[in-house]
């Protein structure tokens, strides 16, 4: 029986990990899947495994310092355990501040299994020097957007480009439904300080956008139940529907949206909805960010456009910027009066919507989506050989 050893440290990656569990588990029955993730990989894996994604899942550079001695102890103990279950290979799914570091401590004690990392870590934006060292620590990286293949490839590791498999999750849920051209959809985040800091924004710009259109109406997204009865708090007397699970509904129905940074923007682009981007992140967390971020964006639809645009003649250097596709209102950009005028900008011109759209599809097409976890799952197979 062949040992896989997972670990996934937030939400998105317990998603993607358990799909590529489920195919390796089809095609290959011969597996006992380990780790550490969330509820979706506890369901298909055996012991040892641990549920950790709720401690897991912090954001920013102050929460990841308020809960060093969590992660410390964390990664001392996956240590230990894999040194005794002895699994044939590793597989890190995204979560590279933590990952990467597991990697680097495994090969500094010859663990004798492959290491191999799923879904590519931004490195591209914040860190490419980084890139040479990860082609020391993996035996190979499965990259989900195709100008990562080329980067990786330039340093000697072994890289293959699968295509998004989020975007394939997604396909089943479209539902070719019309779209309400005086529905606003509202996207703050997922996670709780997102929301606390990014929901009033849109709360207040929403009021001026209802001063300037009585006829608009607002609906927002939540992560959960207990999100919801926070935003609804936030949102007071103005008239917004808060609904929680219904995001990817609420992405077809609206006609324009203004959507957090994060995967949700790309869930967006897919769905085909007019959007803009917003963010704000506690001002230590901006300011060591701003430093070591190497784009001139943060959504991946623009950084997209920026290689389709203008490729670099060396895949080891960023892609010059292009003008952006989705207009993003980041930290002190992002003012309820700014995200008002780009979101009725969006709401009174059709012609604007339209040409919208039609440059997000063109880049996301170039994802690959379909049949994106069956090509993951043959990487990973034919790693191990």
């Amino acid at each position: 029986m062949t040992t896989l050893w997972f670990v996934a440290g937030e939400a998105s990656g317990d998603a993607r990990a358990a799909e590529v569990m489920n195919v390796l588990g089809a095609i290959a029955p011969k597996f006992r899947f380990l780790g550490a993730g969330g509820p979706k990989m506890r369901a298909i894996a055996a012991d040892p495994f641990e549920d950790w994604i709720a401690e897991a899942g912090v954001l920013g550079l102050w929460d990841v310092l308020k809960h060093y001695g969590y992660f410390r102890q964390k990664f001392h103990r996956m240590i230990e355990q894999i040194e005794e279950t002895k699994p044939d290979a590793i597989v890190l799914v995204d979560y590279p501040g933590f990952n990467l570091r597991l990697a680097k401590a495994l090969r500094a004690r010859r663990f004798p299994g492959k290491i191999l990392f799923y879904i590519s870590p931004q490195v591209w934006a914040w860190n490419r020097g980084r890139i040479p060292k990860m082609a020391r620590l993996l035996d190979l990286m499965i990259c989900v957007f195709p100008f990562e293949q080329p980067m990786y490839e330039a340093s000697g590791l072994n890289t293959v480009f699968v295509g998004h498999p989020l975007l394939e999750a997604l396909a089943a849920e479209k539902s070719g439904v019309a779209r309400d051209e005086n529905l606003l959809g509202l996207f703050p985040g997922s996670r709780e300080r997102e929301v606390k800091r990014i929901f009033p924004i849109m709360v207040e710009a929403s009021r001026l956008i209802r001063e300037r259109r009585p006829d608009v109406r607002l609906e927002a997204a939540a992560a959960s139940e207990s999100h919801a009865d926070r935003m609804r708090q936030m949102a007071g007397d103005l008239p917004i529907m808060i609904r929680s699970g219904t995001a990817h509904q609420l992405m077809q129905r609206a006609c324009a949206g203004i959507v957090c940074s994060g995967t949700a923007t790309l869930e967006a682009a897919f769905f085909g909805l007019p959007y803009c981007l917003v963010y704000r992140v506690a001002w230590l967390t901006f300011e060591v960010g701003r430093r070591l971020v190497d784009v001139d964006c943060l959504g991946i639809i623009n950084i997209l456009n920026n290689y389709k645009q203008n490729p670099p003649a060396d895949p080891r250097l960023p892609a010059k910027p292009a003008p952006h596709v989705v207009r993003e209102f980041i930290q002190h950009f992002a003012t309820p009066e700014a995200l008002a005028s780009e979101a009725l900008r969006l709401l009174n011109d059709p012609q604007t919507r339209s040409r919208l759209v039609a440059n997000i599809n063109e880049i996301v097409t170039t994802l690959e989506a379909q049949g994106a976890t069956r090509r993951a799952s043959q990487a990973i197979l034919d790693a191990l050989g």
